[in-house]
């Protein structure tokens, strides 16, 4: 879309379909466009961990439909000392970026504080045909967090954290945001219970978002800004216990409230003017429990199995407001015949997996899973209406059921290791959001409504890699396919065919990586939907990494991104909508690049 607002693609899905959890946080974004997904607030001067599912293989952090990243921050390691840290400054020729960021922590592994925070911005950075493509941007952030642990094991750990993102542009967007504030608080509690313990965790997310057509970009005839806000609070408990060295089990329970409010504002006159209650005061309860145990058979096989209820409710509270001459629940009425706009769901959800280990350092895994999720709060509730377009959500929506069957073959010998896997995804009520210019609609950039449809997605992945401690290689593949199965055509925003290849050496701390990047063409497109820009071609992209440490304390990073300057686009990247670039269809990655940072740990 731009510099920031990167979406993960898991397996041919994204956005609402793939939940990001920063350290136990769900966090919702405050755009209707989704200019700040949950990924543009990993912390850059504590870069976490980041956990990839594709199934229910747990269920404390809910259902898994598309897929989930599970991201966490590791507490400081203070090895005998009293303080830690680390110091990063670097920069970026294309775009010409700057960053800097530091961690501090003081005290030991039983008591400690911590303040982390950084700053890192960009201009609009060149294609590899030398166009400038809409992606500038300024962030700060800043941390406090501290923990405590008893000998006897109690502890509290808590955190508070700020992000400022200013003048943030976006060529896959007809708006761009000037403003986009996040507060984040958290506090847990875990002690040791029976035969293991329990924990619970508190947080409050805040996000005050702005976006307009005129802050960073010519204005066209009508100047038109949108003020954005959700708010989430949460609280979720969980006991974890392994009673036996061949039974582990937890269960829990977890209570997560939003708030969503977007107004579309016309700023041509001297007075502000409502044009468009976008997310008409949205407001979502959820209340979830769950249970699941694991059971090893000796060192040969291991079972699992969990079930998980979320009760899900959702509400418009300004959906009667009158703006003009209609009202969002008027919009609702017209496009879908619906009455009621508060909406109830009863979501059941579950697995069963087993392991079994096999000849040869090998393990064939496989796993069943029911995942159900309710539709979001742009996909029901968005109500825009303007002279140009309409974008209508639908509150009669039902729930998406996820029916996934995944087998994993993984194994090592010697020097190498290998996993490939083959998976279905059999979606009932799969949510399609469309374009259409029938009759029925009469805007001239069409009007995007919202369906159930049934869908399938089919996939197989493949990794092999080698290693002989100095020189290593590693292959990857994967490929999906999606299927509308009520009109018998394709899903949107599905990847084509993919491959990266990896030759990496390390000596005495020293590495050096080269990557290769393919992608062939995708022509199982859905335009009708208003997503795919069309048919993508293939490409084939190079990239160079290296680490060097110079003293004990410093080290040196760096690289060579996009080395043969190839112009690029990801088939799943946004529309560019620049009206400097219209050539364009998508919004094409950076061309060559060189990166470089210096890092001081102590």
């Amino acid at each position: 879309m731009g510099g920031r607002g990167l979406e993960p693609v898991i397996r041919g899905q994204s956005q609402e379909r793939v939940g990001v959890l920063l350290d136990g946080i769900r966090v919702e974004g405050a755009c209707p466009n989704r200019m700040d997904p949950p990924t543009s607030r990993l912390s850059s001067a504590l870069a976490p961990t980041l956990q990839v599912l594709t199934n229910n293989r747990t269920l404390r952090w809910g259902p898994v439909a598309g897929g989930q990243i599970v991201a966490t921050t590791a507490d400081p390691a203070f090895n005998g000392r009293t303080t830690t840290g680390q110091i990063t400054v670097g920069g970026t020729d294309n775009g010409n970026g700057k960053l800097a960021n530091a961690a501090a922590a003081v005290g030991s592994d039983d008591a400690w504080l911590r303040l982390s925070g950084g700053y890192d911005e960009a201009n609009d950075y060149e294609d590899g045909s030398g166009n400038e493509v809409r992606s500038a941007y300024k962030n700060a952030e800043g941390r406090v967090e501290g923990g405590w642990r008893s000998a006897s094991d109690v502890y509290v750990k808590t955190m508070a954290s700020r992000q400022e993102e200013r003048d943030v542009k976006y060529a896959g967007s007809g708006m761009d945001a000037p403003k986009t504030d996040t507060d984040f608080y958290r506090l847990e509690l875990g002690a040791p219970v029976a035969k293991g313990e329990w924990s619970l965790l508190a947080w409050q997310a805040d996000v005050d978002h702005i976006m307009d057509n005129f802050s960073l970009r010519s204005a066209g005839m009508m100047k038109m800004q949108t003020n954005s806000t959700t708010e989430t609070r949460g609280l979720r408990f969980i006991l974890d216990q392994s009673p036996t060295s061949r039974i582990d089990w937890a269960a829990g329970v977890d209570v997560e409230t939003n708030d969503w409010d977007a107004t579309l504002l016309n700023v041509n006159g001297a007075m502000p003017m409502t044009a468009s209650l976008m997310w008409p005061g949205v407001e979502r309860e959820r209340a979830g429990v769950f249970a699941e145990a694991f059971m090893r058979f000796g060192s040969a096989a291991k079972v699992g199995a969990g079930l998980r209820y979320d009760r899900v409710e959702m509400d418009a509270t300004k959906a009667n407001q009158s703006v003009g001459m209609s009202s969002p629940a008027a919009l609702y009425s017209k496009e879908y015949n619906v009455d009621a706009v508060p909406v109830n769901d009863d979501n059941v959800s579950g697995f069963a997996s087993a392991e079994w280990r096999l000849p040869h350092q090998q393990a064939l895994t496989l796993t069943a899973s029911r995942s159900v999720r309710s539709p979001g709060v742009t996909e029901r509730y968005i109500a825009r209406s303007t002279m140009a377009d309409s974008w209508i959500g639908n509150p009669q929506l039902d729930t998406e059921k996820h029916y996934k069957l995944e087998l994993a073959l993984k194994g090592q010998s010697s020097q190498w290791h290998w996993k490939p896997v083959i998976w279905m995804d059999q979606v009932a009520d799969f949510v399609r959001r469309y374009k259409t210019n029938t009759s029925g609609c009469s805007k001239s950039n069409g009007c995007t409504r919202y369906e159930n449809i049934d869908a399938r997605l089919l996939g197989v992945e493949a990794s092999l890699g080698w290693s002989d401690g100095t020189w290593s290689s590693n292959s990857a593949l994967a490929a999906v396919r999606g299927e509308n199965r009520d009109d018998n055509k394709a899903l949107a925003q599905i990847p084509p065919l993919q491959f990266v290849q990896t030759l990496a050496w390390q000596q005495q701390g020293h590495s050096i990586e080269a990557q290769w990047q393919l992608a062939r063409s995708q022509d199982r497109i859905d335009l009708a939907s208003g997503l795919d820009a069309g048919t993508s071609a293939g490409y084939g992209v190079f990239n160079l990494f290296g680490s060097h440490p110079l003293t004990r304390y410093l080290t040196f990073n760096w690289a060579l991104d996009n080395l043969f300057d190839n112009t690029w686009a990801p088939h799943v990247s946004r529309r560019n909508s620049d009206p400097f670039n219209t050539e364009a269809v998508r919004v094409n990655e950076p061309g060559r690049t060189v990166r470089a940072a210096l890092t001081a740990r102590w």
